[in-house]
C-alpha cells in the first residue's frame, strides 16, 4: 500500500483548478492518504472532504486541525465533519473511529488534538492565534482586545486531554493486534517537534505549538510495548522536522506553505 500523507493544505486558498490538479496527483501517487489537519475553514471543510473523496477515489483517514474549525465551532464542526465521513465510501474521521486497519500488520488511528499551553511559557507568551478570536469555544475568553488566560487555559486542557484520552484508548488496542501503528495529529505531540524555520519554537510559541499530555500518553503506552513501532504523523507549525523519541516512536512533523498544497511523503506499507 502507498499511504500518501498530507497536512496544513489549507486549500481554502486555492482556486479550483489548482485544488483539482492537486487532488489528481495525490491520487495518481497513492492508494490511500493520511491528512493532519488544517484542510479548510468550518464553513467549506465539508466541502473540500467531499471533493477530495469524489476526486482521489480513495481510502482518506484524516483528522482536523485548527483553522478548520475557524469561523465555526469545534463541536459543531466535528458532528458536521463525521456525518459526512459517515455518509461517504472513502472517508475516515479518525477523531471519531477506533483502530483502522490498513493491512494486516499496519493499523491507523487518530485525533485532532489541541495545543495545551503546558510547553514554553503560556502566561508570559504575546502570540494571539487566530484560533481565540475565530473558534467559538476560544472565543469567548477574548473580550476587549484581551485574553481571559485563566479561562482559556481550562478551555485548552480540556481540549488537550480529550484527545489524549482517545489515544490511549486506541493505541491500547492497537498495540496488542498489530506490528506497526501510524498516529495522525495536527498538533506535535513533543516540544522538540514543534519544528519551526528549522529550529524548535521558543518559549513564546511552544504553548500554542505542542501538546505535552498527548505526547505523554503515546511515550508510556510505547515504552510498555516495545514489540510495536509507532509512528506519529502532525503538522501545524508549518516547519518540517523529525523526532526520535524512542526506539519505537518517531514523530514527524510537516512543513508547508499557504498557497502551496503539497504531498508531505508516500510511505509504501506492508
Amino acid at each position: 500500500m502507498r499511504l500518501a500523507w498530507l497536512t496544513d493544505i489549507h486549500l481554502n486558498f486555492v482556486d479550483n483548478s489548482q485544488r483539482k490538479r492537486f487532488l489528481e496527483s495525490v491520487r495518481d501517487r497513492a492508494d490511500a492518504v493520511a491528512i493532519s489537519g488544517d484542510i479548510g475553514e468550518s464553513p467549506d471543510v465539508g466541502r473540500f472532504l467531499v471533493e477530495m473523496d469524489e476526486i482521489i477515489g480513495k481510502p482518506i483517514y484524516f483528522v482536523l486541525g485548527n483553522h478548520d474549525f475557524y469561523r465555526g465551532s469545534i463541536a459543531k464542526t466535528r458532528l458536521q465533519v463525521a456525518d459526512i465521513a459517515h455518509r461517504s465510501n472513502g472517508l475516515e474521521y479518525l477523531t471519531a473511529s477506533g483502530v483502522v486497519e490498513l493491512t494486516p500488520d499496519t493499523a491507523i488511528v487518530g485525533h485532532d488534538g489541541w495545543a495545551d499551553g503546558r510547553c514554553g511559557d503560556f502566561w508570559k507568551s504575546n502570540v494571539m492565534l487566530s484560533d481565540y478570536m475565530l473558534v467559538a469555544e476560544l472565543s469567548k475568553w477574548y473580550v476587549d482586545f484581551t485574553l481571559d488566560k485563566e479561562h482559556l487555559i481550562e478551555v485548552l486542557h480540556t481540549l488537550a486531554q480529550e484527545a489524549a484520552r482517545h489515544f490511549e484508548k486506541v493505541l491500547v488496542d492497537a498495540v496488542d493486534r498489530y506490528r506497526n501503528v501510524i498516529a495522525v495529529t495536527h498538533v506535535p505531540p513533543f516540544r522538540e517537534a514543534a519544528w519551526y524555520e528549522g529550529k524548535v519554537s521558543d518559549d513564546n510559541y511552544l504553548p500554542h505549538f505542542s501538546c505535552k499530555v498527548v505526547g505523554e500518553v503515546l511515550e508510556k503506552v510505547m515504552q510498555a510495548h516495545s514489540q510495536t513501532n509507532l509512528l506519529v504523523l502532525c503538522g501545524h507549525t508549518h516547519g518540517g522536522g523529525r523526532l526520535q523519541v524512542l526506539d519505537n516512536l518517531q514523530v514527524l512533523t510537516g512543513a508547508a506553505k499557504y498557497k502551496e498544497p503539497a504531498i508531505q511523503q508516500v510511505f509504501e506499507i506492508e
